[in-house]
């Protein structure tokens, strides 16, 4: 009896080509985006999930209060690990690390720029369950001077020697043993580093400071341990050691520091939630956002009904060309449920074979989707037992839920009138669910148009924001520290050069997250210290401000002309504001850093945007030296690459061997954004796909109202009626339900996109345009979708129109 359902189906969908096609293409569509946005939230769900307790580790991170803003930090100070593993039995093990950044690296006359250099405890291998393949996990990081590399690492440098008992000169002179060699580190990790260094080589790193941000700090709690309870006791911690600190460091009252018990808050972030749930300052690697998992988690689920939908639309719309096959069936004694069952397995089979062609279409487009979303997705991944599993049970629901309301439509028919021809004019009638239906697809795909033109203003928004500092055609040349004496030389001979307009010596620049930072306090002439703050700090020197096109607001630049400049700082407006100096004014007063440094103010700078626009600009002040490292050069218009490659041959005349490289700001301006980009990319992407199926599904509805109503269109187009008075009879009907669809759509878009662009400290208003724009665009589309059925109809010679009636 199945083999006979399964045999007429299969007929049944050879016989009806064209609904065949638009249901089995509109459903694989559907399944290829559900399973490509599966595996893409699968993928952001399992980040750091690889450690063997990573349900009991988290990350120590901290909240700091002031002016009524809340500063979250990612890191905190090296004492703090051990302190909380010393004072609280609730923690089990401890590990730290702290990343060094663009770091030149050696060995005999190979030199290369390595980017992703960490400092780790020894622990540090065996808390987050990342074993060796070669040297002792549990030694590897104990000495001084030891560095633990990754295979592909251990390959560049020594090829096929063995690495192990080898050094690498890391930065300028500090040579480290090799103890270990490692894998690459698991892609679904908030950090990715391809060499740890010991901690123990870095005095500092082994200091008893508690109250700056320098260490990424993790805690592994015992069993059944309550987080929120241990975080109950951290005030005792900042009672105890951060008080005494701020108080000495700082040369405030003990009543002063005890503040600090309030607006210096440690909590802690599961190491399974950094991924989707921080956004903080300093973050080692740029994360997702758990939004992104509910909006594609949504996405795919509308695409998939939205194949569902048209099923359910089709196959009702197009009942009546099967009418008087069910009165037949039921004359011959065929009982509903068996009718029911004829078409849920006509429904079953289309859904599996799109199913099928789905896979197919998957491993073509795998390499497409990776580089779209960054990922690195296997189509192994695709054919597991369990995915599979899901697929099937996907895969007849889906048919069942597309084909259980036309089965009952169907099958509902009365055998009498269906005999006597009457089915035909049922199909006539408007059908309230089919006219919903419509208005659900136009519903999704008016949102999708207005979500899609909100995020590409956003992101249009942000890559255009004013910054204000220049972009344009500033290079920034690295580690020019390497030069050693004749780094000042280098300078001066590139100021020289006739294409050099300005230039800076400074390894501050505007982008990066590495940066200097410190707690600071106001000094107001009464000898009475304001609220602490943190702010972070650029060294720099007397070009520096001038090369990068900033402005100063009050005050004025260093100068050569002042001696006293060297205990000076020029703040950024939110210093002014968040120091309490916005109505008094910040000029002639005093700030006082860590360690009792006293500094006056003597100019302001407007705010510029030194890190993602997507976070609000914070406190910054500018100190005068330190500033080896780099070096920012202004250029003129006109080809660079001459220029940059008198560049490096200067550099080698200084230094012949050691790694030159440079970057343009505005490059690396971009480059902050390079996630959003990414995610708005996928969600464009599939929603095209969803607007898509819904016109498809459009299509095949307009193409069944048209052929039922050809006889009615010959007739007025007999009696005179033109193209134009026939195409809106015939689109008027969608036309309806598409402006009752931009209703609802409208205010439900608004605020999913309002909460979406919350997470942006500076974000656009979507005019009111967007919305009607949006109306329009959804209208056009239907209109061109119903539009070519109905023109092709209209057009038709009537007489022949009538005949086949």
């Amino acid at each position: 009896m199945i083999r006979n359902y399964f045999r007429i189906a299969w007929r049944s969908l050879l016989r009806n080509r064209t609904f065949s096609f638009i249901n089995i293409f509109g459903l694989t569509l559907g399944f290829v985006c559900c399973m490509l946005i599966t595996m893409f939230v699968h993928d952001e769900l399992g980040y750091d999930r690889y450690a063997a307790v990573s349900d009991r580790i988290y990350r120590v991170q901290l909240h700091v209060t002031g002016n009524g803003d809340i500063a979250t930090y990612p890191t905190v100070d090296v004492a703090v690990g051990k302190g909380m593993a010393n004072s609280f039995p609730e923690v089990e093990a401890y590990t730290r690390f702290s990343v060094t950044g663009n770091v030149p690296v050696r060995y005999k006359e190979v030199d290369f720029k390595e980017r992703r250099l960490a400092y780790a405890d020894s622990n540090f291998l065996n808390f987050f369950s990342l074993p060796l393949i070669e040297g002792d996990a549990r030694t590897a990081l104990a000495a001084p001077s030891s560095i633990v590399i990754t295979r592909e690492l251990a390959r560049k440098y020594f090829g096929t020697e063995d690495p192990l008992g080898k050094s690498l000169v890391i930065g300028t002179r500090f040579p480290y043993k090799v103890t270990g060699v490692m894998n690459a580190m698991p892609e679904q990790s908030h950090f990715h580093f391809d060499a740890l260094m010991s901690t123990s080589t870095l005095p500092y790193l082994n200091g008893n400071s508690w109250s700056n941000i320098s260490t990424s700090t993790y805690l592994r709690l015992t069993p059944g341990a309550d987080p929120k309870k241990l975080e109950a006791k951290f005030p005792e911690l900042v009672a105890k050691n951060v008080v005494p600190e701020i108080q000495h460091d700082m040369g405030v009252s003990l009543a002063e520091a005890q503040k600090s018990v309030n607006t210096f808050r440690f909590f802690l972030q599961p190491l399974t939630s950094i991924h989707l749930y921080s956004d903080t300052k300093y973050e080692i690697e740029a994360n997702s956002d758990i939004r992104y998992v509910y909006i594609f988690g949504a996405l795919a689920l509308f695409i998939l009904l939205l194949a569902c939908v048209n099923f359910t639309n089709l196959s009702t719309a197009g009942a009546f060309k099967r009418a008087r096959e069910i009165g037949i069936r039921k004359v011959l004694g065929s009982l509903k449920s068996q009718l029911i069952v004829q078409f849920l397995a006509e429904s079953v089979l289309l859904s599996f074979f799109a199913l099928a062609l789905s896979f197919l279409l998957v491993y073509v487009l795998l390499p497409y989707f990776n580089q779209l979303s960054g990922k690195h997705v296997l189509f192994n991944a695709f054919l597991t037992p369990g995915f599979i599993a899901i697929s099937i049970v996907s895969a007849l629901a889906a048919g069942i839920l597309a084909g259980v309301y036309p089965a009952f439509f169907l099958s509902s028919f009365n055998t009498i009138r269906v005999l006597k021809g009457a089915a035909a004019s049922t199909g006539n009638r408007k059908s309230v669910l089919r006219s919903g239906l419509v208005v659900f697809q136009f519903f999704v795909s008016t949102a999708l148009i207005i979500s899609t033109i909100v995020v590409y203003r956003q992101l249009h928004y942000m890559q255009d924001k004013k910054l204000g500092y220049d972009t344009q055609q500033l290079v920034s040349i690295e580690d020019t520290y390497l030069l050693g004496n004749n780094e000042a030389a280098f300078a001066q001979q590139l100021l020289r050069d006739s294409r050099v307009s300005k230039a800076t010596v400074g390894r501050d620049v505007p982008g990066s997250v590495f940066m200097d930072g410190s707690e600071v306090v106001p000094r107001n002439p009464d000898g009475v210290s304001g609220k602490e703050i943190h702010s972070n700090i650029y060294h720099v020197d007397y070009d520096y401000i001038p090369t990068l096109g900033m402005k100063i607001i009050a005050g004025r630049n260093f100068s050569r002309d002042f001696g006293t400049d060297s205990t000076a700082v020029i703040i950024n407006e939110a210093a002014v504001e968040d120091l309490g100096w916005k109505e008094t004014g910040p000029l002639g007063k005093t700030i006082v850093q860590s360690g009792q440094q006293a500094f006056t103010v003597i100019g302001v700078v407007a705010d510029f945007h030194y890190a993602s626009v997507k976070q609000k600009i914070a406190p910054l002040m500018m100190r005068l030296g330190r500033g080896r490292g780099g070096m920012i050069v202004k250029i003129g218009a006109g080809n660079v690459k001459p220029f940059l490659d008198d560049v490096k041959k200067q550099w080698d005349a200084y230094h012949p061997g050691a790694p030159f490289s440079y970057h343009f700001l505005d490059e690396q301006f971009a480059s902050l954004y390079a996630s959003e980009k990414r995610t708005g990319s996928i969600f464009t992407t599939f929603s095209i796909i969803a607007i898509f199926i819904a016109c498809l599904g459009l299509f095949g509805l307009a193409a069944f109202v048209t052929e039922q109503r050809t006889r009615e269109i010959g007739i007025r187009k007999v009696l005179g009626a033109t193209v134009e008075q026939l195409l809106v009879l015939v689109t008027r009907e969608f036309l309806v339900l598409v402006a009752l669809a931009f209703l609802i759509a409208a205010p439900v878009s608004w605020w999913l996109m309002h909460d979406w662009l919350q997470s942006f400290a500076y974000r656009i208003s979507p005019p009111w345009w967007i919305f009607g724009l949006s109306g329009i665009l959804a209208f056009l589309v239907a209109l061109a979708t119903v539009s070519f059925q109905a023109i092709k109809v209209a057009l038709a010679n009537p007489v022949r129109n009538l005949r086949t009636e």
